[in-house]
């Protein structure tokens, strides 16, 4: 069985790879993409989850939305509008209760350690929109193979 962190940081990687597969040749979405995986967290942390999602919903664009969807699908297996309802708590009564919009937030923020990790060593792009400068191979990304340090020599002198 799988955690919930071996699950995102999967889906993650199988939906920016899909990202690249079919939007390589588009720079622009690409980018867009991969700079909204770095700005959300920001946004979430600043705005709430639930403003956050709105304002990504009203004025973002495709790139953006299809990286909601990705997130929907990762954390609630849906929708994006069915993730805003959500953190709204509109629907079942349980969704919106406090705790829920929290586990919900930290959810949400979990999986997009992952987009975030991907867009930079898969798609090569920094939260600028900019290639990434310290991005590794596309096909072995590092976060799926080990923790950091693991395996490295620390000698010292």
């Amino acid at each position: 069985m799988l955690t919930r962190e071996q699950r995102y940081a999967r889906r993650a990687y199988e939906h920016v790879i899909d990202v690249q597969k079919r939007y390589g040749d588009r720079d622009d979405f690409v980018k867009k993409y991969g700079s909204m995986a770095h700005k959300l967290p920001v946004l979430i942390r600043t705005a709430g989850l639930a403003q956050a999602l709105a304002f990504v919903i009203s004025r973002g664009e495709d790139a953006h939305h299809i990286l909601l969807d990705h997130l929907a699908e990762v954390t609630i297996n849906g929708s994006r509008d069915k993730l805003l309802k959500q953190s709204l708590g509109e629907g079942d009564p349980h969704t919106a209760t406090l705790g829920y919009y929290i586990r919900l937030t930290e959810q949400v923020m979990d999986a997009l350690v992952w987009y975030k990790r991907f867009a930079e060593s898969v798609l090569k792009v920094s939260a600028t929109g900019e290639p990434s400068e310290d991005a590794e191979s596309p096909h072995a990304p590092a976060g799926l193979q080990a923790p950091v340090g693991a395996g490295t020599e620390t000698g010292g002198a």
